[in-house]
């Protein structure tokens, strides 16, 4: 029996009934404001390195945004009530995305000057809030607010409102939640709720559905991102991770990031005195000041070949360009006596002479350059020496380095060479706005150059043997095989050249000396990716002279021709410097095992499993731990300092089914009853969702909810179009007892809860766009609902067909065989679509379309709503089938994409071996590029009559279609040409 508990919450004084939610169902089963999430979470994504965790390491690929955490922990917590409306209102209050919250934000961030509200919106008593150009200086925030709410009742979406402001995670947040607390309160009196934060929020609803303050985990927590957040909100966070990367990064996230100020200017003052160390050797070895006290910022190298034609030393670089901001240039200079080039760096070079700098010596794989007057031209695989042994593998004639080499020896085919310097002048050091400029190396410069390399090879094995500079071996893999061939390298310190083995050698020296060693280790991992060979020269980065990027700049381990060093002066106090986000007091844990043993009960598990990922974790793994194994800090120190290739679930085949299975059943095992899951996955296509559901099926987990969260990016080192789309998959633990399905019971079963999960959810819609003038729910959140309903009907089965669905999930599944599941799930997706008839079109006329029409009319009535993205298109091509969508897009770029418009089809698009050229749509479209070159609309309208054999029948589907292109086509003459031609459709007589 339930009983009333006076419980001290927070500070907070409440009235909760303990597990008074214990069997209630959670808000993010049926409510998701996943077209916002999905615009929140691309904002954060390209605040890059504003992001709150990337201080700590931006190698570490794939964290997911957190605002995307903090929706799934608080849909997970609230309970639904008979007002789907006013759960989604609060929600949405909660997250910062009501329009109180985007006015907060918007004034956090001063998005309206003075000037610019005066110009938005009438202000008839403007003296009551400026005075000259400005506000007044006794106005205070709410009197702000006032306008501000205005300002933004005049923008037409979320999405331009939004973008005016901060992210709700960079405002004050007693101050962003105080209208809040008073509406949550009076939503949620009926439990006993009384709470004015969100980690009071939590506790007490985690009181109400679980007895005490939720505990949520993360067996493959990564770079940390959810555990972080959720001991934020104020939840108990649990992390766990094979990869000790990961567990530091996470620590870092829950004890530096996440720090008590106390706790945070301590780590900040010996980090400073470790800086200060570090400088204090390198002035005394004055191997970064020249003469006059100048210090280096950057070093350049390039490699240098010798020419098998000529006997020449060619210098190697694809650019010559440094700075196009000042016009610094290299420029190569024959020495016919020494058969070399010197090279000379050029300052305020024109533009003339910048471009012709862009085209160096390394071009389409070759080395190229001209002496007296002729050009040579020699293959890098030839003067590598490529062939191809007897098994069918590519060697060539590079000498492997040994565990002593850090440079090259004077015979190997490519050799090393400092061409350039970046400059500090002595008298801005200390400034703020420091003064630099580019120089050739001097003979001075060359002499402390040999000073260092002296010096590293006198300590070398020293270093290696005490842990300050890596001995560890490469491993062959997808990206560290290159090494090999590329360079011939074969342990991690022949990345590193000797100025960059120096500065981690005196920075590993002093941390492990420091008070804070462990944050010390976070910093080492930062240089080590910031100060590699493998770190390219970025000509203009930010706009500004140029500057290094760091190795993991892109998921490759590329080895470069030119790169760049940084001296301990370009690192920079900001190249350290980490957020701060202190978290308020809940219970914190980070194990170092593997997914399948949990070392904790959690209420929920929300996990991002490396599925179909490209990211080879354990190589960018051992990039660090080669620098960080020996000696670990007292906090580390029962970490396994070793990627263990073998025990580390990878994202395809066999092996994979079997260790996500294990590591979903050990999670459901420590969850209790009422405990929920939240997978995360990068959607890849459809044949994706069979293997999840025999994932979950064998864990003895049910799928209760699916929500589809956008994000794009575009970027040079993402080429073709690179979109990343999460699906999130909400999970409870499945009922006890035997349930077996047949398929053609299943079927009707999907289709009835696909048809029910739709339409309650498109009420919804249609209530909150009267009120608001924006739909919750898009129809990529729409389709995705139908994959859930299919899911859960699914998984809520023991028995398939009179198979045991665990053996059924696990069994080998032979290359092109379609299961029952693929069918089931296929026609949920089909079921879904049918549901999402296009504004404008009849449900008789969608039902008698083909695939590709659905796809074009689908997309031309999302285009008209701003809504369409390029993982909208990718989406609905596969859920109606079609064959090659690109064959029908004008644009394919992220953020760009767009149908082809009808004046683009060019003839051979519309023939009748194409599949829109073979549809009634098709026929159409030819018919409006006639029409629209004052073609006859009755010579277009007997054509139609002879094409169709059915021009009768079908008439009526004909002129619906171009009602809704006239009423959705962006181009004037394909809308007018629309208008005749349906007219003249619409009023043709039988006898015409």
């Amino acid at each position: 029996m339930r009983f009333i508990e006076k419980a001290k919450v927070m500070n907070t004084e409440t009235t909760l009934t303990p597990l008074a939610l214990q069997d209630a169902p959670a808000l993010i089963e049926t409510v998701f404001p996943a077209q916002k999430v999905s615009f929140e979470a691309q904002s954060e994504r390209k605040a890059v390195a504003a992001q709150t965790l990337t201080g700590l390491g931006s190698y570490w690929k794939g964290r997911k945004p957190l605002i995307l955490v903090r929706a799934i922990v608080l849909g997970s917590l609230l309970p639904p009530t008979d007002d789907a409306e006013a759960d989604l209102a609060i929600f949405e209050k909660l997250m910062a995305f009501d329009d109180e919250g985007l006015a907060r934000r918007a004034l956090a961030a001063s998005a309206y000057s003075a000037t610019t509200l005066t110009e938005v919106i009438p202000i008839s008593d403007s003296e009551r809030y400026f005075s000259g150009r400005g506000w007044r200086r006794d106005i205070t925030d709410d009197d702000k607010l006032v306008l501000y709410r205005r300002a933004l009742a005049t923008l037409s979406s979320y999405e331009k409102k939004a973008s005016l402001g901060k992210r709700p995670e960079e405002v004050d947040q007693d101050w962003l939640y105080a209208p809040v607390w008073a509406e949550v309160n009076r939503h949620y009196a009926h439990l006993g709720v009384g709470v004015q934060s969100l980690p009071e929020l939590v506790e007490q609803f985690g009181i109400l559905r679980y007895g005490h303050r939720p505990r949520v985990g993360d067996t493959f927590s990564g770079g940390g991102s959810i555990p972080f957040e959720a001991a934020r909100i104020g939840c108990d966070a649990y992390a766990s991770d094979l990869n000790p990367v990961a567990c530091m990064l996470t620590w870092g996230a829950l004890n530096v990031i996440g720090a008590a100020a106390e706790q945070r200017a301590a780590l900040e003052d010996a980090q400073q005195k470790v800086f200060a160390a570090v400088d204090r050797d390198l002035v005394e070895l004055k191997i970064e000041h020249d003469a006059k006290g100048n210090r280096a910022k950057a070093y350049l190298y390039c490699l240098e070949a010798r020419c098998p034609e000529t006997g020449w030393m060619v210098p190697l670089s694809p650019s010559w360009v440094i700075s196009p901001k000042q016009g610094a240039i290299a420029k190569l200079v024959p020495d016919p006596k020494r058969k070399r080039f010197d090279i000379e760096v050029v300052t305020g070079a024109l533009a003339k002479a910048v471009s012709a700098a862009e085209s160096g010596t390394v071009q389409d794989g070759d080395m190229v350059y001209t002496l007296n007057g002729k050009t040579y031209r020699t293959p890098i695989k030839t003067l590598r020496g490529d062939f191809r042994n007897s098994d069918g593998s590519t060697s060539n004639r590079l000498r492997y380095w040994d565990k002593g080499d850090f440079k090259p020896h004077p015979d190997d085919i490519f050799q090393e060479r400092l061409y350039a310097i970046h400059w500090i002048t002595k008298a801005t050091l200390t400034k703020a706005r420091q003064v630099t400029y580019f120089a050739a190396p001097t003979d001075a410069d060359l002499e402390r150059e040999r000073r260092v390399e002296d010096l590293v090879a006198t300590n070398l094995s020293q270093w290696q043997e005490e842990g300050l500079v890596s001995d560890m071996p490469i491993e062959p893999g997808d990206e560290t095989t290159r090494l090999f061939r590329e360079r011939g390298w074969t342990h991690w310190h022949h990345l590193y050249n000797a100025r960059q083995l120096l500065l981690q050698a005196l920075m590993l020296k002093h941390w492990r000396a420091s008070s804070a060693a462990s944050l010390g280790w976070l910093n080492v991992a930062k240089a080590a990716d910031f100060n590699s060979k493998l770190c390219r020269w970025a000509t203009a980065q930010g706009g500004g002279l140029g500057g290094p990027k760091g190795v993991f700049s892109n998921q490759a381990l590329n080895t470069f021709y030119n790169y760049a060093t940084r001296a301990w002066f370009g690192f920079g106090v900001s190249s350290f410097k980490m957020a701060e986000a202190p978290l308020p007091e809940v219970g914190r844990s980070i194990v170092s095992a593997t997914a399948d043993r949990p070392a904790q009960d959690c209420e929920f598990w929300i996990t991002d499993p490396p599925y179909a990922d490209a990211v080879n974790y354990h190589e960018i793994t051992e990039f660090f731990i080669a620098w960080l194994r020996k000696n670990p800090p007292q906090e580390f120190a029962d970490w396994v300092w070793d990627s263990r290739r073998a025990l580390a679930i990878k994202g395809s085949g066999e092996d994979f089914r079997q260790g996500m299975v294990a590591a979903y059943k050990a999670m459901a095992e420590h969850m209790p009853d009422n405990g929920m899951q939240c997978v995360m996955f990068t959607h890849q296509d459809t044949g994706v969702w069979g293997d999840l559901i025999g994932i979950f099926w064998a864990a003895g987990l049910q799928v209760v909810a699916a929500w589809y969260i956008a994000t794009e990016t575009t970027s040079e080192l993402k080429k073709g179009g690179y979109v990343q789309g999460t699906v999130i998959l909400m999970l409870k633990k499945r009922a006890a007892g035997e349930r077996t399905g047949f398929k053609q019971r299943l079927l009707p079963a999907v289709r009835q809860e696909v048809a029910r999960q739709i339409e309650s959810m498109m009420h919804l819609n249609d209530t909150v766009k009267e009120h608001h003038g924006e739909p919750v729910f898009n129809d990529s959140d729409l389709q995705m609902a139908g994959y859930a309903a299919a899911l859960k009907v699914l998984t809520a089965y023991t028995h398939i067909g009179g198979d045991d669905v665990i053996s059924f999930a696990l069994r080998p599944r032979t290359r092109g065989e379609v299961t029952v599941v693929d069918e089931i799930v296929q026609q949920a997706a089909e079921t879904a679509s049918s549901l999402l008839v296009p504004e404008g079109l009849t449900a008789d006329t969608w039902a008698k379309l083909t695939g590709i029409e659905r796809f074009v009319l689908r997309m031309l009535d999302m285009e008209t709503t701003g809504s369409a993205k390029l993982d909208n298109y990718q989406n609905f091509a596969k859920a109606f089938h079609v064959e090659d969508y690109a064959r029908v897009m004008g644009d394919m770029r992220p953020n760009h994409a767009r149908l082809k418009r009808v004046g683009e089809y060019a003839s051979r698009d519309l023939t009748d071996a194409t599949e829109i050229g073979a549809t009634r749509l098709g026929r159409l479209i030819i018919a409006l590029q006639q029409l629209s070159k004052d073609t006859e609309p009755q010579i277009i309208v007997d054509q139609l009559r002879g094409e169709m054999v059915d021009f009768l029948e079908v008439r009526p589907l004909l002129v619906d279609m171009l009602v809704f292109i006239e009423r959705k086509s962006p181009e004037p003459e394909a809308r007018t040409a629309a208008e005749v031609l349906g007219a003249r459709l619409k009023n043709l007589r039988f006898g015409d």
